[in-house]
């Protein structure tokens, strides 16, 4: 390994996660960790890492950004054709990543997937600037391109032939992960972190502290 790298470091010294400072519930534990992220003012607090597995047990992984979240599930848009469209539909079970290095906090879910209802899809789609509408009417996600330039003329025609008035294509829409599995983790000082885990058993939360 190059000797920047194994020198690279950084004590986590901000917080600490104590047992009575956590809540029952994960879903109200979660609220507050976002809304400490947002009212930093962190750029792309919504942002996540949401990871998929194919078929074949392959796993891949991308940058997300969280639109909306209740009890009900953790939702977010994409190409229902794209590779994680594709992924979800052979194995409906993802995993996300919050990751807050300026408060040293991290966030990771996991449970199953489903398609949000065609209505919600509708209703989010038509609040997204034109510019992006259009980019999702048009983009053939995960799909090789020839060139950017056809691309770009294909965005062009579109917007000649439509302009503002149009819907969300079938292909394109909303998923919600459904929770089974919460951790919270808090950086602290030589590497010994904080880890709180919430598990769904018989419709209840039990939570636990894991071993950094």
């Amino acid at each position: 390994m190059q000797d920047d790298i194994q020198k690279k470091r950084h004590e986590y010294t901000l917080k600490q996660l104590k047992d009575e400072d956590v809540d029952v519930n994960p879903f109200i534990q979660f609220d507050t960790w976002f809304k400490i992220a947002l009212e930093a003012n962190l750029p792309d607090a919504n942002a996540m890492t949401l990871a998929t597995v194919n078929s074949e047990g392959k796993p891949t992984a991308r940058i997300l950004l969280l639109k909306d979240y209740s009890d009900d599930g953790y939702c977010f848009f994409t190409n229902y054709q794209s590779r994680k469209g594709e992924d979800l539909k052979q194995n409906p079970y993802a995993a996300m990543v919050f990751f807050w290095p300026q408060l040293e906090k991290q966030i990771r879910i996991e449970g199953r997937v489903e398609r949000l209802e065609p209505e919600y899809s509708d209703k989010y789609f038509m609040e997204r600037p034109v510019g992006s509408r259009r980019a999702a009417a048009v983009s053939p996600q995960s799909s090789i391109l020839k060139n950017r330039t056809d691309l770009e003329q294909a965005v062009e025609d579109f917007e000649k032939e439509y302009g503002e008035n149009f819907e969300r294509p079938d292909f394109w829409g909303g998923y919600k992960l459904i929770p089974e599995k919460f951790e919270f983790w808090q950086g602290r000082e030589n590497r010994l972190n904080d880890r709180i885990e919430y598990v769904l058993k018989d419709h209840n939360w039990i939570s636990h502290r894991l071993a950094p």
